[in-house]
């Protein structure tokens, strides 16, 4: 049941209670109308508390383990007194809300440890299965006092350049002994990477994934960093036997301290704001364009027009979109 009270979200998030948590969110999830404005307002009332929070990006190619990890990740930072929050973007379902057993049966331990939250979202549709209300759910967790914030991707499509987008620390996990290595990445996000871990460094795989250390620090050497205070290292772990962990929750507090200091990490927080603004903006542009009468009048003829070589696609876009002269036939 969705509250008609904002007060009651705000405050409720503000006193860290987990239901009220869960519901707010399912607020900003909502498609109704009447959610959104309730919601805009919530995340508006909440920014000023949030921002305090490691945001950590994490993806990797299929198989390579990134449940396991994070699940390893998140109960070592749990029990060390963090509190962490995961929302990981569940492809399974664009309408019914996603599957929140599917997470919580892959977390099983991190699910119930009470300093962390696991929260899935629905892709919706959007680009390559992220969430596309994952930046404000990210707020609502900072807002209630989780110090890590960590996105999982689906590790496919251009999901991994939407969560660059949205976090401080991008970490692109690679697994060992699978073939050549290389292929299993683009160089696009291996340019996004502010890390690059090697999995599964464990057993009969260890030499496998020392081989592979050197082969990424080789083609990270070829790229340019995205800054130049920071280059990405390359590290190996075994999230099984926990190995590693606390190397790279070092990396990434070196990493935060050495562009708080240089005032990186606020200018990067700052060009993502205005990123997600014209993110928002570009999506709200689409919407009212299919939702517009006229536009739902005409489109179907036009595609049919299009389709069958009457009008040139890019004659019946200009018509479309701005409706110079609808008294003249298409």
């Amino acid at each position: 049941m969705i509250s008609e009270d904002i007060q009651y979200y705000i405050q409720g998030v503000l006193a860290q209670d987990r239901l009220i948590i869960a519901k707010t969110i399912t607020l900003i999830e909502s498609s109704l109308d009447s959610h959104q404005v309730m919601a805009r307002e919530v995340v508006d009332r909440l920014l000023p508390y949030a921002g305090k929070a490691v945001r950590l990006g994490i993806t990797g190619v299929p198989g390579v383990g990134k449940s396991t990890f994070i699940e390893s990740f998140g109960l070592f930072l749990a029990q060390k007194k963090h509190k962490v929050a995961v929302l990981a973007v569940d492809p399974s379902s664009q309408r019914s809300g996603g599957s929140i057993m599917a997470d919580k049966t892959r977390m099983e331990k991190l699910s119930i440890e009470k300093n962390a939250f696991i929260r899935p979202s629905p892709s919706g549709g959007t680009l390559g299965g992220v969430a596309r209300k994952t930046r404000e759910t990210m707020l609502v967790c900072e807002a209630a006092g989780f110090d890590l914030i960590i996105i999982e991707t689906v590790g496919v499509g251009q999901s991994e350049t939407a969560v660059a987008s949205m976090v401080d620390f991008f970490m692109v996990l690679m697994l060992a002994g699978a073939g050549d290595e290389l292929q299993g990445i683009k160089k696009g996000v291996l340019e996004l990477a502010d890390a690059v871990v090697i999995t599964k460094a464990d057993g009969d795989n260890i030499n496998n994934a020392k081989r592979a250390r050197r082969e990424y620090e080789t083609a990270l050497h070829f790229l340019n960093p995205s800054t130049l205070t920071w280059t990405p290292p390359v590290v190996i772990c075994s999230a099984l036997q926990m190995n590693g962990i606390k190397k790279i929750w070092d990396i990434i507090l070196e990493q935060r301290r050495k562009l708080t200091a240089t005032g990186e990490l606020d200018e990067k927080r700052k060009k993502q704001a205005v990123y997600w603004m014209w993110s928002l903006i570009e999506e709200g542009l689409k919407e009212r364009f299919y939702t517009n009468p006229e536009v739902k009048k005409h489109l179907s003829q036009i595609l049919r027009k299009v389709e069958k070589g009457e009008i040139a696609p890019t004659k019946a876009a200009e018509h479309l979109l701005f409706f110079l002269d609808n008294t003249q036939p298409v």
